[in-house]
């Protein structure tokens, strides 16, 4: 079995295999997985890390292995206007949903509730399969972050982490 333990730098060898991941699986930092060539491989990333498509990894024997980002299930969502896609974004930022923003369009994880809320709000929303590239976050990797806030009236102001990988509320304002 192959072992990852590392982002290698883009200008390494060539690679000798591909590691193809949906975005789900390019979040975990321990992973068992098959290579493009049918090797196995076991990844043991440093916690936080969240693999992107293109990212190249070093194997333990020196060997490249190139990230690719596995075409999944999602919602492809356009409007007639920026102002409405805007909207759109704001909501899918308020449920802390992963989001993919392109020229003109954005991308989720496909979902029902989702997808009748664009509508709701005047977009399109087209199920499709293609790569999933949410963006980063203004606080640093994908996920979990951390970020300053206070917890109520004279409370201290502090750092704390918060998981965003999931849709879910806080008992605090941000």
């Amino acid at each position: 079995m192959l072992i990852i333990e590392r982002k290698a730098d883009a200008s390494a060898a060539p690679s000798s295999a591909e590691l193809v991941l949906p975005f789900e699986l390019r979040q975990k930092s321990r992973l068992r997985a098959v290579l493009s060539t049918g090797e196995e491989a076991a990844l043991f990333m440093p916690r936080g890390t969240v693999l992107r498509d293109g990212d190249c990894l070093q194997a333990e024997d020196g060997r490249v292995v190139r990230v690719v980002a596995q075409a999944e299930c999602v919602l492809h969502i356009t409007a007639p206007d920026a102002r409405t896609l805007t909207r759109i974004a704001y909501h899918l930022g308020n449920r802390h949903m992963p989001l993919q923003v392109g020229d003109g369009w954005l991308r989720v994880e496909a979902d029902h509730v989702l997808r009748d809320m664009v509508l709701g709000l005047g977009g399109e929303a087209v199920e499709t399969e293609a790569p999933f590239e949410p963006e980063a976050g203004a606080y640093g990797g994908h996920g979990g972050h951390t970020h300053p806030h206070s917890h109520g009236k004279g409370a201290k102001i502090h750092d704390h982490f918060h998981d965003h990988a999931h849709g879910h509320s806080h008992d605090h304002g941000h």
